[in-house]
């Protein structure tokens, strides 16, 4: 099992402790009600509603953006940076274990 930790920008932190390898950062927010990943899409990287911003020293563990999350990003997150990830996108690996995550605020 593998853990993610979602700090909200209200300052409160939920934190999953089960995630399974190969699950995406979004199923285990929508699984555990995290408030601020919305997921409208479901999952197909066309909405950009489960934007998170990845700590920086997990940045360095996650495959680059492809060029659809990229262009979603681009046009969807005003003010995005390089932190700036689909929840989706962010498949779990052991490399991601503790993994944290910033919600922000819509």
């Amino acid at each position: 099992m593998l853990t993610i930790h979602y700090l909200l920008s209200d300052g409160s932190r939920c934190s999953c402790t089960d995630a399974q390898p190969g699950s995406s950062v979004m199923e285990n927010a929508l699984w555990l009600n995290v408030a601020g990943i919305d997921a409208e899409c479901g999952g197909a990287c066309v909405c950009a509603t489960c934007h998170v911003q990845v700590e920086e020293a997990f940045l360095a563990a996650l495959p680059p953006p492809d060029d659809m999350e990229r262009a979603l990003l681009a046009s969807a997150i005003l003010g995005h940076s390089p932190r700036s990830r689909l929840s989706c996108q962010i498949a779990m690996t052991p490399a991601l274990d503790g993994i944290v995550v910033h919600v922000p605020a819509h």
